[in-house]
């Protein structure tokens, strides 16, 4: 659908305050989350629906999402919607405890789960790529995915720089919905950030949204900076205007020290990718005029983007992927050792995963930042033994810019998930905020995600392409109350190699909430527990033996 049939009164954020325009809170709830990923502060297209990833949508069409909105305000308390890949297709009788919207978004059957079929059934108007938080209606802007790229840069700077990034070069690629998170995750770990895009719209948002410190002109402007912030000991991103393997190869030429080197362009999609030398406009223009040629491109661009990354750890550099699927690209492209440096899952968060820890995220419906400093607080006075979760939320208050409804996100495991969600529904319970709170999480998580190039690479058990365990998941927030329920396909990774599963709860202050949050919030971090247990995991089977976890058949 073109740009001139856009509906702008979709596109003004999501409504605030305490009044509903549907039946109920739970509706409401997922309709100004539906519009919070389309707010122009939130969303990278909101004109094409595109919320992040180039290509993730949060509808189909625009007849669709008019569509959903109208649904969404009169379903009632004992129904449910069924949305498939971004377009409402019915609304069933079920009871009030069910979830309100079940959502399945780009599920092709595996012999036709690649690119070019999806693009034939997209174009034919049958189906979307949701992404993962863009397709399930949770995503809250950069900061959604902050706190993993925090947690992924702590523990790194744990195994290999005694705990801080100090005086450490950061180099890496991608400021996009996802990669604009990097400068500001190496900054609160200490680094200092060299982040090349080739987008300079992006590059100046991420800098009005206080994730990027910098814009550079030019490469020497770049090196100056990011050489005296090393020198002086003090945390800096600096961003630039370049492709990133000709980031990569003129560092190499110029012999510089990266220490750390990663990326996360939106290489998931050979069409969103840009590739070495087209700028922006010309890459747009070819994506329409010869796709086959365009895709020829970037994937010989990939190729040579992950051998520059290659040349790196040869040099001694600490080289993780970031599940963009980079690393797969350039193997298709010819480059054999493609998978020579790890993953950022089983290299530094599998262990978190593996005793149910994970992005616990929540917005405040009310569009008050004082409700989410509230939440903080009551986070805070939940786990004080916490010191690592402490310092997060006190540097996330400082630094962290709201992008539409104002929202946080920390890392939460199993058991406390639950305590967090019962303690919000109190306050809204109480009056001290002033309106429902919405819980949910991002994809990236213990038991919601079968990905082999990410959340499930390199599996204890070889179990990497077993996707029975986040349909699981989906299936069971559904039996345990979830507000709304989603599983995708392809995620970050892109077509064929990924399935997940996403859910979300409301904390409206009723007694049905308690009963939902408390089941929800045990079940969808307990079976990622299970998962990691059953695979092997000394830390899964320690918490199942610590905890109320029932497990059969223990291995």
């Amino acid at each position: 659908m073109n740009r001139g049939q856009v509906d702008r009164s979709l596109l003004q954020g999501a409504p605030r305050g305490n009044e509903l325009s549907c039946k109920g809170w739970l509706q409401e709830a997922a309709l100004r989350m539906l519009l919070n990923n389309l707010d122009p502060e939130v969303a990278e297209r909101p004109e094409d629906l595109v919320v992040y990833g180039g290509s993730g949508q949060a509808a189909r069409n625009w007849p669709a999402l008019r569509a959903i909105v109208d649904t969404l305000r009169r379903l009632g308390d004992e129904e449910t919607l069924l949305v498939q890949s971004g377009k409402p297709v019915g609304v069933f009788e079920t009871h009030r405890l069910a979830p309100r919207v079940i959502i399945a978004n780009s599920m092709l059957v595996p012999a036709w789960a690649t690119w070019d079929e999806f693009w034939k059934l997209k174009d034919a108007g049958l189906t979307m790529y949701g992404q993962m938080t863009a397709g399930s209606w949770i995503y809250i802007g950069t900061q959604g995915i902050l706190q993993g790229t925090y947690e992924t840069l702590a523990e790194l700077a744990r195994q290999n720089y005694d705990g801080t990034l100090k005086g450490k070069l950061v180099v890496t690629a991608g400021v996009g919905g996802m990669g604009g998170a990097q400068p500001l995750a190496t900054t609160m770990n200490g680094g200092v950030a060299l982040v090349a895009d080739v987008d300079p719209i992006r590059l100046r948002r991420r800098q009005e949204h206080r994730y990027l410190d910098q814009i550079a002109d030019g490469l020497d402007d770049a090196l100056r900076a990011v050489g005296e912030a090393q020198r002086r000991g003090e945390p800096l991103s600096v961003g630039i205007e370049m492709h990133a393997a000709t980031l990569h190869r003129e560092l190499q030429r110029r012999d510089l020290e990266a220490h750390v080197v990663t990326d996360q362009t939106p290489a998931h999609d050979p069409l969103a990718y840009v590739p070495d030398p087209l700028s922006v406009g010309e890459a747009e223009e070819l994506r329409v005029t010869d796709p086959e040629e365009y895709r020829a491109r970037s994937m010989a661009a990939m190729g040579e983007h992950v051998e520059a990354m290659l040349e790196w750890q040869k040099r001694g550099s600490v080289v993780f992927d970031y599940g963009n699927n980079l690393r797969g690209h350039a193997k298709e492209a010819g480059v054999e050792d493609a998978f020579a440096y790890p993953g950022f899952v089983p290299a530094y968060i599998r262990p978190l995963f593996a005793r149910g820890k994970g992005p616990f995220r929540w917005a405040a419906l009310s569009g008050d930042p004082q409700d989410i400093y509230r939440t903080d607080r009551a986070v805070a006075e939940l786990f004080p033994e916490n010191e690592a979760l402490l310092r997060w939320l006190k540097l996330a208050r400082e630094q962290v810019a709201f992008q539409g409804l104002p929202a946080r996100i920390c890392w939460l495991g199993y058991g406390e998930r639950d305590k967090a969600g019962l303690a919000f529904n109190d306050l809204v319970r109480r009056g001290a905020v002033s309106a429902p709170i919405v819980i949910g999480r991002d994809h990236l998580d213990s038991g919601s995600v079968a990905s082999p190039y990410r959340e499930t690479e390199a599996m204890k058990d070889g179990s990497d392409a077993i996707a029975d365990w986040p349909i699981l998941n989906a299936l069971l927030n559904t039996a345990s109350g979830a507000a709304w329920v989603s599983v995708h396909h392809g995620g970050g990774v892109g077509m064929g190699l990924s399935i997940h599963a996403g859910q979300v709860s409301v904390a409206d202050g009723s007694e049905d909430a308690d009963w939902r949050l408390a089941h929800v919030l045990k079940s969808d971090p307990g079976i990622g527990v299970l998962r990691h247990a059953d695979a092997g995991y000394e830390e899964a089977l320690e918490t199942v033996a610590e905890s109320d976890l029932d497990m059969p058949m223990a291995p």
